[in-house]
């Protein structure tokens, strides 16, 4: 017996996209305002990467996680399928939360709390997707790396201004 089918390639589009583009928005209404004079004015390591870069890293990231959701969402349904959907959709939860915690609420220290499950799911989705499909779980290598990156940044600024 074959399991059901999956989403219909468009309406799987749909769903991506306008997923992963509205948790963008959601993070850039908490983030941007928060920039100046409130990030900037922050003691940050050395390994921070100038403003400029955030912009082209996240637009790649959420193309990415977009084209990898969509992967998922047109294959056929099955237990495995659900469950990497739901982290996807818990990971994506926690990266617009992270953005609240950490730039709207002014506390790296929520936006620690937030990063790390959120890494966690990040890699356990990459995981699933690779097991159900090797492109979409390469597709999120770069997110679960970037995300690293961000936690052990957000540590550093936490450490130095907390």
């Amino acid at each position: 017996m074959n399991p059901p089918p999956g989403m219909a390639p468009r309406r799987a589009a749909v769903l991506a996209v306008g997923l992963v583009f509205f948790d963008s928005l959601l993070g850039q209404f908490a983030t941007l305002p928060n920039i100046a004079p409130w990030y900037e004015g922050l003691t940050k390591p050395g390994f921070t990467p100038p403003n400029l870069v955030f912009g082209p890293v996240w637009t790649l990231l959420y193309a990415l996680m977009a084209l990898a959701f969509w992967r998922i969402l047109i294959l056929p349904k099955q237990k495995v399928r659900s469950l990497a959907i739901g982290l996807f959709l818990g990971q994506l939860a926690l990266n617009v939360i992270w953005s609240f915690a950490f730039f709207a609420a002014h506390s790296p220290l929520l936006g620690l709390i937030d990063i790390v499950p959120q890494e966690a799911l990040v890699v356990a989705t990459a995981i699933l997707f690779w097991r159900l499909d090797r492109l979409a779980g390469l597709c999120l290598a770069p997110l679960a790396l970037w995300v690293f990156y961000a936690a052990a940044l957000n540590f550093a600024i936490w450490r130095l201004n907390g």
